[in-house]
This record gives structure tokens, sequence and C-alpha cells, in this order.
């Protein structure tokens, strides 16, 4: 039996990141509209109590439009901050402030994610956070005890990513636990089912351009159904696309960085791809070997569990096969190029073949090792 779920991993749209903009000049404001700015911004200087224990730093909200209801008003703002040690840019959050009048001056009274916007780990309840040596973990509605143990997996991944992919990337992780696959499901704004059965998945955007840091989300309900072998794959595939994420773009192939996510995972421990591909052997043994490497297309949640299984596992032997035959480098290499030269480029530049010769030197690799 594979010792894991197999992790459907998105490149999800930064948790943290629904700007606000305006256009145009900025209308005139009355007095009470400035007394209203002022507010916010006496109060925003300050985290939340919720927060305590975080590591904050340039907390600030700044207020694109009042809106004025009665006795009461609402602030759109965006909230801009970092997670000191880790984020290399702000995170962003638009947000929707409440105020009240009391007494001659305006109050906030609440503060939420805006319309359309995701909502932060914190809106679901006070954080609990737990620093690892290489990690930072924050969890909602955790008991230390399971937050301790996340923080633990989490700096073994670490620096097994860093053996495995010797590029440049900040060497920490940022973990999100929330209560349950449902509150997982509002932080990524998609639905509940694409989660369940995961174990983890990773949030950011590709490419070098400066961002806050990725953020691993897991799944408390997955996470308790995995084997300690499994939890130590999930999280370390998951931190290895926090380490590749600026040298993946939108013309990464997504069978290398998935199979490259678990050729780091599977690196170093005893897993055979008898043990950990066996939706894959089962095909090859009836004759089924794929005509292609896996495509976007085949890694589409929601299908054939086998088929998805078959994706993963025949990403993973491409890339286990790419480092036994070029080596290490090699592998490392072809992901690096892979991010910024067309593929048949990449594939010849790296590995001195074209991509119809590695397609079938992988297919002859599959028939050798499932005979």
């Amino acid at each position: 039996m594979s010792p894991v779920r197999r992790p459907l991993v998105r490149v999800l749209p930064l948790l943290l990141s629904a700007l606000l903009a305006g256009c145009g000049a900025p209308a005139p404001r009355d007095g009470a509209e400035r007394d209203i700015r002022e507010a916010v911004a006496d109060w925003s200087r300050t985290p939340p109590a919720q927060l305590a224990g975080i590591p904050l730093e340039g907390w600030e909200y700044e207020v694109s439009a009042v809106g004025r209801d009665g006795a009461g008003a609402t602030a759109r703002a965006e909230l801009r901050y970092r997670l000191a040690g880790y984020d290399a840019a702000a995170a962003g959050s638009a947000r929707e402030v409440r105020l009240t009048r009391d007494g001659g001056r305006w109050r906030v009274t609440g503060d939420r994610a805006a319309p359309g916007a995701l909502p932060q780990l914190w809106d679901q309840g006070p954080v609990a956070v737990v620093r690892g040596v290489h990690s930072l973990v924050l969890g909602v509605g955790q008991d230390a005890g399971t937050l301790s143990a996340i923080a633990a997996e989490a700096d073994r991944a670490v620096p097994a990513v860093s053996k495995a992919w010797p590029g440049p990337w900040a060497g920490r992780a940022v973990v999100l636990v929330p209560g349950s696959v449902d509150r997982m499901a509002q932080l990524l704004g998609r639905p509940a089912a694409e989660y369940r059965g995961m174990g983890a998945v990773t949030t950011g955007r590709v490419g070098a351009a400066a961002a806050p840091a990725d953020r691993v989300v897991v799944n408390p309900e997955g996470w308790s159904e995995l084997s300690p072998a499994g939890r130590a794959v999930v999280l370390t595939h998951e931190v290895t696309h926090v380490a590749t994420r600026a040298a993946t773009t939108a013309i990464t192939p997504l069978w290398l960085s998935e199979g490259f996510a678990d050729w780091a995972a599977y690196r170093a421990g005893p897993a055979t791809p008898e043990q950990a591909a066996p939706a894959l052997a089962r095909a090859v043994r009836r004759g089924d070997v794929p005509g292609e490497l896996p495509g976007a297309r085949d890694f589409a949640f929601g299908g054939d569990p086998e088929a998805l299984a078959r994706a993963y596992e025949g990403s993973w032997l491409a890339c286990r096969m790419i480092a036994e035959r070029w080596g290490e480098a090699a592998l490392v290499d072809l992901y690096g190029r892979a991010g910024r030269e067309p593929w048949p480029v990449a594939v010849r530049g790296a590995l001195g073949v074209d991509p119809a010769a590695l397609t079938e030197d992988w297919r002859q690799a599959l028939r050798e090792e499932f005979r």
C-alpha cells in the first residue's frame, strides 16, 4: 500500500493577497469621514489580542472607502503586514471594518474579510503559535501537542528539502492548521470536497518576484488519517513546493513540479516503487503503459482516483529515473531550465536528449520496474 494519500497541490492565489485599488481623483472628505479614518488608524496600530505570539511587523490598515448607514459606518481597507523572519514582502488582505458612534466619537466594533475576499486564519478564532527551528506553525482549534508535532515534522522536512534542492530559498516554512477541512476550504476559497482525504496543500505565487512566504495549509482531518511515514512525505512534498516556487513558472510542466516534490519527499526514505506507486504498478502489469508523461489534465481533481494516483506516481518515477540516469544535479538543472526555456530546449540542455527520447526512456523504465 502506498504510505500516503496523494496530495493534490494547486498553485492557488496567495492566501493573503486580495488587493483593493482605486481609480481617479479621490473625492473630497467631510469631517465625519476624516473622523472615521482616524478612528480606524488609531485602532489598527495594535494587532488584536487573538494574534498574540505571532511575529508580526508592518501591521497597518489603509482605508480605501467609507460608507455610513444610520449611526454606523463601514470602512473598506487593505490590511498589510509581514511575518517577521518569514515574509520577504508584505502580505495583503481586503478587510471590512465596522464602526459605531459612541459619545461623539467613532469606535471600531468589528473587522472581517471584505465581501469576496478570503478570510484570515484568525477570523476563525484565537491563533495558537508554535515556533520550530525551521518553521512557524499557526493553528486554530488545535491542541498544543498536534501543533508541536507538525512543527517537528516541518523541521525535519526543511533540511531534507535543502539537500534535494540546492537552489536559493528561505529555508523556513509557515504552516497553517485550521480546525477542520471546512475551515481549510474557507481559507482557500474552494469547496471542502476538493480537500477531503488530502494531508495538505501549498499556496503561493509562482515566479521569482518578491512575495510573502508560501503557506502550507494542513487539512487536520486528512492529516490524522496518515501514517507517520505518510505525514513525512506529505509535508516534505509541500515544503519542496515552497523551496522551488521562485524557479517554477507557468511553463514548468506540472508533472515535473509534482514529480520533483515527490522525489524530494521519497529521496532519503525506504519506500520502493512497488510500495509508493501501487496504482501505476497494477496498470503496467496489465499492459497499460502510459504513452506520454502526465499532462495537466491528469492532475484534475474529482475524476478517477486511480488515474490521479498514476499521474503522481508516474511523475515521481520520471524524476527518479532522471536522477539515477543523469544525476541529481541534472534533475535540478532541468527543473530550473523548464521554468525559463521552452521544454525541448530545457530537456536537451539538461539531459542531452530530446523530449521524445526522454518519454521513451521513462516508459521503458516502467516496464522494467513492474515486470
